[in-house]
């Protein structure tokens, strides 16, 4: 079994945590330590020798497209996680196709590859947007990984389909909702980023296992740059909330990352994509 490892590329003070104490404005004027983070990235990911999707800001390409180049280089895939992490359900369908198309131009720019896989920020493709799979469609990606079947107070789709799906009758694209497992005869969150910074190692390990083995299906698992990070600049004016959950574990996430990737087989998210599309059913069904 192959699963998809995937790095969602936004630098510390991009993140969803920080979009109430940061404004886009201040940016600029942040210490930006996306480059030498997610170098450390490429540089485990070629002592273990796995290839995985870097789901990148077209803001980040812009502004670093060495880096564009060194993932693509390394046999990476180049995918588009939007210009500058805004929510899809705060944009209208056009705000939306703009920002596809200027974070593509960005990517494919500096890359010089085709980006087909799109991850929207904080996997806000939910109830509200039931207009976004179609705008994508008619962009020409190929695959979305945008939707998390969980219930959680930033965002969330729980009536989806846990795995694959085509979300159009009339479109081969398809959906890869991030990893959740089942515990207690409930959907838990467990495809990465801060679940697998606070949860112990071997929880992740199982969730992983238990979708490979009970449900025969690919863990589409994420994580950010940032993550590994136990030197980036402390945020005392952020909600306590959103400061436990950015700075926690940060220290030992590298070994724990080390070690899930270790245990088991990992590969890039247009490969698993396509294998999952040969059976992926209809959802709503036609």
């Amino acid at each position: 079994m192959i699963n998809a490892l995937s790095i969602d590329v936004e630098d510390w003070f991009q993140v969803g945590a920080f979009e109430t104490t940061f404004s886009r404005a201040d940016w600029c004027h942040c210490e930006s330590r996306v480059v030498g983070n997610t170098d450390r990235l490429l540089d485990l990911f070629a002592r273990r020798d796995v290839k995985a999707t870097f789901f990148t800001l077209g803001w980040v390409a812009e502004r670093h497209p060495d880096l564009i180049r060194r993932i693509v280089a390394a046999g990476h895939e180049l995918a588009s996680h939007g210009y500058d992490h805004q929510r899809v359900f705060t944009f209208s369908p056009e705000q939306f196709r703009a920002d596809l198309r200027k974070s593509r131009t960005l990517l494919e720019q500096a890359g010089a590859v085709p980006v087909r896989g799109y991850r929207a920020p904080s996997f806000s493709i939910d109830a509200r947007t039931p207009w976004a799979h179609s705008v994508l469609a008619e962009e020409g990606y190929s695959y979305s990984s945008s939707v998390a079947p969980v219930r959680h107070d930033h965002y969330g789709w729980p009536e989806a389909p846990r795995f694959a799906y085509r979300p159009l009758n009339d479109s081969p694209l398809i959906e890869l909702p991030v990893t959740t497992a089942q515990l207690l005869g409930r959907t838990i969150a467990a495809g990465g980023g801060g679940f697998f910074r606070l949860m112990p190692y071997g929880f992740t390990r199982w969730a992983v296992g238990q979708v490979n083995r009970t449900d025969q299906r690919p863990a589409i698992f994420y994580f950010h740059p940032w993550e590994i990070d136990a030197d980036q600049p402390r945020v005392r004016h952020a909600p306590l909330k959103s400061r436990l959950r950015h700075y926690t574990n940060l220290a030992t996430t590298e070994a724990k990352l080390d070690r899930l990737i270790a245990a088991f087989r990992w590969g890039r998210v247009d490969a698993v994509a396509a294998d999952q599309a040969k059976d992926a059913p209809c959802w709503p069904a036609a």
